[in-house]
């Protein structure tokens, strides 16, 4: 009957009596297992009074703050401060930007298996951390590329090779700058992005321009044509998709309309294959 009149408390509860107390170096003999309320108002530096009252469901809805504070105090994962909000305050919390190094082998993995579809991760900022194979004969060699140079505004708007390759560059800049706001914003990136914003504005005078127009557009689906130097004029449909956890990171992937295409994207794959092999 808990569970049903105070979720929250059974939550907190439950995620308190998971703790091992050696691992912040507390010891003595206990009757129960796990934390006990006191430590965990300590940790999240509020008041034990209220932290009881939040197990016990007293004391009214909690502020965003202290759900926070709570939440680092358990160690909670993302998924599991989500939800602590959810359970406290009926919503998801504010989105908090981290930057991202890199992907976890399992979604490497995933993209790898897409042998003709090229696919991109990027971040808020669309930096790209992560690509397959076919990303790299289709779209460029980011393996080349110095980490800092892997950003796709930086690409489309300050490589004449990237530009030269796009079909109506100028309806596919603009696209890209509100698409970019977009992501910016939705992951509590504005601040991230300001060093980013000024060296664009500064090396790229059209890209200023896009810029104050504030133009946002969603980035969900839709059809990129490019010119490439051996496969020809093709054409790519393309899907975004979330990264589950991960409200900065975004995967791409750009599927082939022609079926030809596709196999003599395959093809490129196993050559460029057979050259690293040797």
């Amino acid at each position: 009957m808990m569970s049903e009149r105070n979720p929250l408390g059974t939550f907190l509860r439950d995620r308190r009596t998971r703790l091992d107390p050696a691992t912040f170096g507390l010891s003595g003999r206990r009757r129960t297992p796990g934390l006990r309320r006191e430590e965990v108002a300590q940790r999240a530096n509020i008041s034990p009074t209220w932290y009881t009252w939040l197990e016990q469901g007293r004391g009214g809805a909690p502020s965003a703050d202290v759900l926070n504070r709570i939440a680092n105090g358990l160690m909670l994962t993302e998924p599991e401060r989500e939800h602590l909000f959810m359970l406290g305050l009926g919503r998801p919390p504010e989105v908090r930007y981290r930057s991202a190094e890199g992907i976890s082998p399992r979604l490497q993995r995933l993209i790898d298996t897409l042998d003709a579809s090229p696919a991109l991760v990027r971040t808020a900022a669309w930096d790209i951390v992560a690509w397959n194979k076919a990303a790299t004969v289709v779209m460029t060699d980011y393996d080349k590329l110095a980490p800092g140079d892997r950003n796709i505004l930086r690409l489309l708007f300050c490589s004449p090779n990237i530009r030269s390759v796009q079909h109506d560059w100028e309806a596919m800049a603009r696209f890209v700058v509100g698409s970019f706001r977009a992501d910016a914003a939705r992951a509590g990136a504005t601040s991230e992005i300001a060093e980013l914003v000024e060296d664009l504005s500064r090396a790229s005078p059209e890209f200023a321009a896009l810029w104050q127009e504030n133009e946002i557009v969603s980035h969900g689906e839709g059809t990129k044509r490019l010119t490439h130097p051996i496969l020809g004029d093709i054409e790519l449909e393309y899907s975004g998709f979330a990264v589950d956890g991960r409200p900065d990171l975004n995967l791409v992937v750009y599927n082939p309309v022609d079926p030809v295409v596709i196999e003599r994207i395959r093809a490129l794959v196993a050559k460029s294959d057979r050259v690293g092999d040797r």
